[in-house]
């Protein structure tokens, strides 16, 4: 479960060769980009498995991946090198770039899905082609690393992602229920964690905790924490002015969480957004040695003090049940119910 071990033809790298760095020196500002909805996803519809971070060291998890689209009614388009290997990556930057340029330039492929995270998503974003991204927007889903897409698709082209389970992940009843009421119905869905106590006699799992209590309207940004702060001073990062931001971690110790926040609170932007989500932080814990400041409290000197509504404990993140939400859509929270919904549709009329 750790984010960082977590989870082609020669006509596309050549395809990916022509796509110059120089795409990556011209970003434009986060400002300069409208919002751009993809169009909706169908039953029956053609998806397209790529591997934009990590290698998957167990082919038989990219099958599995390939047969959970199928039974959710999709037909299933393999990027060419979904299963190659450059080190810890699957392939080299440019195979990778090219695979996820050549999907969205694809008429027949009408969303993408990332079959697993890990690492080495950022190392793509001066390589993609955001105007041909424009032309042809589409459904893109993942999480964890695939953190550094959803921001770059949100601040370069403007286009509106989800974070959510990818293709090797489990595909259990909620996500796979997520999944259709979200893309196939259309769902302007209402994100309250499971309420199941199961054989307890008051409710532990999938509590949540509010740190500052109120409502707040705005955009969803955000994702993995760590991937979020490394595009610190890059043009990947969107603004977050007026936005709801939402966070998670994995394997990151209490000292590390704190570094991290400590990032956004010094380059500005927790004075920016209106609200604060943050999900799971599995496998958080303080590690040996004199001591360390818990979650709670670290989260209580960063958000506290901004006076914004901010709740804890959200389906969000590394864990078995999580909900798919859509960076850049509008939405609203309320911390004192735990809960958050959308306000617009997501998808192109």
């Amino acid at each position: 479960m750790n984010r960082r071990h977590f989870l082609g033809s020669a006509a596309l790298m050549a395809a990916a060769s022509t796509v110059p760095f120089a795409v990556g020196s011209t970003a434009l500002a986060a400002t300069a980009r409208a919002r751009l909805l993809p169009p909706a996803l169908n039953p029956g519809d053609t998806v397209a498995l790529v591997s934009p971070s990590g290698a998957t060291d167990e082919p038989f998890d990219l099958q599995l991946a390939q047969e959970a689209m199928e039974a959710l009614g999709l037909k299933v388009k393999v990027a060419p090198h979904l299963a190659s290997r450059y080190g810890h990556l699957a392939g080299s930057d440019a195979e990778r770039a090219g695979d996820l340029n050549a999907m969205f330039a694809d008429r027949e492929v009408k969303a993408i899905i990332c079959a697993r995270g890990g690492s080495g998503a950022a190392r793509l974003l001066p390589l993609l082609d955001y105007a041909a991204i424009r032309r042809n927007p589409k459904v893109l889903l993942g999480y964890s690393d695939i953190t550094a897409l959803h921001n770059a698709l949100l601040s370069q082209a403007g286009l509106v992602s989800f974070h959510g389970p990818i293709g090797i992940g489990s595909w259990n009843a909620f996500n796979a229920d997520q999944f259709r009421r979200v893309f196939f119905e259309r769902e302007q869905m209402q994100y309250a964690n499971s309420a199941d106590k199961g054989d307890e006699l008051v409710q532990r799992r999938n509590r949540t905790v509010t740190i500052t209590g109120g409502k707040a309207q705005g955009e969803l940004m955000g994702g993995n924490l760590t991937v979020l702060t490394a595009l610190a001073g890059s043009p990947y990062l969107p603004d977050f002015s007026g936005k709801i931001l939402f966070l998670e971690d994995v394997s990151e110790a209490p000292y590390r969480i704190d570094r991290m926040l400590s990032t956004l609170r010094l380059m500005g932007a927790l004075d920016k957004v209106k609200g604060v989500i943050f999900g799971e932080c599995t496998e958080c814990d303080p590690g040996g040695g004199y001591g360390s400041l818990t979650l709670p409290q670290i989260f209580d000197d960063y958000f506290k003090p901004l006076k914004i509504p901010v709740y804890r404990g959200a389906m969000i993140g590394h864990i078995r049940q999580q909900f798919i939400v859509p960076v850049g859509g509008k939405v609203e929270m309320d911390a004192d119910a735990g809960t958050f919904r959308m306000l617009e549709p997501v998808f192109a009329a």
